[in-house]
């Protein structure tokens, strides 16, 4: 039977186009009916490529392929969160061990399936991929988790990181924000640190255990040490304001998507034991803890919603671009 459907698709000029296209199951491989879709950064990166966008979804199985049954639990009728990667290869030593985030053989958005994405009515995605969403989170908010809330539970979850710990993150946005209310109810110390005091109640409401304005600052005093570092910001910090708070064998998490370098040297780092670690999202099984605690725990992503249409889109995309949005934005089918 398969699929046809309406996707908005990046162009060479940057322009939004409405494209049409079909798909079938493949044997490993779900059709879901996209529900809402959260807009990403990263989606603004590809806004100039020929390729479906969107990479947040969250819809309900139509159908199944072949071997879905004897492979998965997913039956039609689930509803599921589609993510940044659409197959897992499961036989690589990365997905031997549970880290499939860093498998050798994924696809993944921007490298395959340019056709097809979540900014649209309804795509073909295997099952390695996929994720159930909890009862307690509505459709609306699942979508920013499945990109943006695994890229900050990663590092939070998965990095040896405990209750009690300090960590600060650096930026109250899209990223940001959900990083607070994970450190938050982890029971982590979370220490905010934004240019200006505007976000400040805002990153109070969300959890964060100290506010810290860096605007025209040399010198952060008063700020105990930090057993980790998130840079949730569009552009790097200059790091060196940051390592006298750092603790000894501290973690620094560079989260943003961004190609400017890191300023650190070879003696900071061995002076103080710190480690940078390169992360981005979640192993499956990393985001299925996450989706449980967020259900658990009320955690839900500041959004704003606009249509899945192309206007909609359009509206969306210029409001992130233009750094308005307050926090994810997120398309909602008609």
């Amino acid at each position: 039977m398969g699929i046809d459907f309406t996707v908005f698709k990046g162009s060479k000029t940057g322009d939004i186009v409405e494209s049409k296209g079909h798909r079938d199951p493949a044997p490993s491989e779900v059709i879901v009916k996209i529900s809402h879709c959260g807009v990403c950064g990263t989606d603004e990166h590809y806004r100039h490529a020929e390729m479906g966008l969107g990479h947040e979804g969250v819809g309900i199985i139509t159908e199944v392929g072949s071997a879905v049954h004897s492979i998965s639990d997913f039956r039609v009728g689930d509803r599921v969160g589609l993510g940044w990667f659409h197959k897992f290869c499961g036989h690589c030593k990365a997905c031997l061990t549970g880290r499939q985030h860093h498998c050798a053989n994924s696809t993944s958005f921007g490298t395959a399936d340019h056709d097809q994405g979540c900014f649209g009515t309804g795509v073909a995605w295997d099952v390695s991929t996929i994720a159930k969403i909890p009862d307690d989170i509505p459709s609306e908010f699942a979508g920013p988790l499945m990109c943006g809330g695994a890229t900050v539970w990663g590092p939070l979850h998965d990095y040896g990181l405990r209750a009690g710990d300090r960590v600060g993150i650096i930026g109250v946005g899209g990223l940001g924000h959900m990083a607070i209310q994970f450190a938050a109810k982890i029971g982590m110390e979370a220490v905010v640190f934004s240019r200006t005091d505007s976000k400040k109640q805002q990153a109070l409401d969300f959890g964060a255990t100290e506010f810290v304005a860096t605007g025209g600052k040399e010198k952060l005093d008063g700020v105990a040490p930090l057993d980790a570092l998130l840079i949730t910001t569009s552009a790097n910090p200059d790091l060196s304001l940051f390592l006298p708070i750092m603790a000894k064998g501290a973690k620094v998490f560079p989260l943003t998507i961004s190609p400017e370098s890191l300023q650190l040297s070879p003696l900071a780092l061995i002076m103080s034991g710190i480690v940078v670690i390169g992360s981005g999202l979640a192993p499956v099984a990393s985001i299925n803890n996450m989706l449980a605690f967020a259900a658990k725990n009320d955690i839900r992503p500041h959004i704003e919603k606009f249509p899945m249409t192309q206007a909609g889109v359009v509206e969306a995309m210029q409001k992130l671009r233009d750094g308005k949005m307050r926090y994810r934005g997120v398309l909602v089918a008609p």
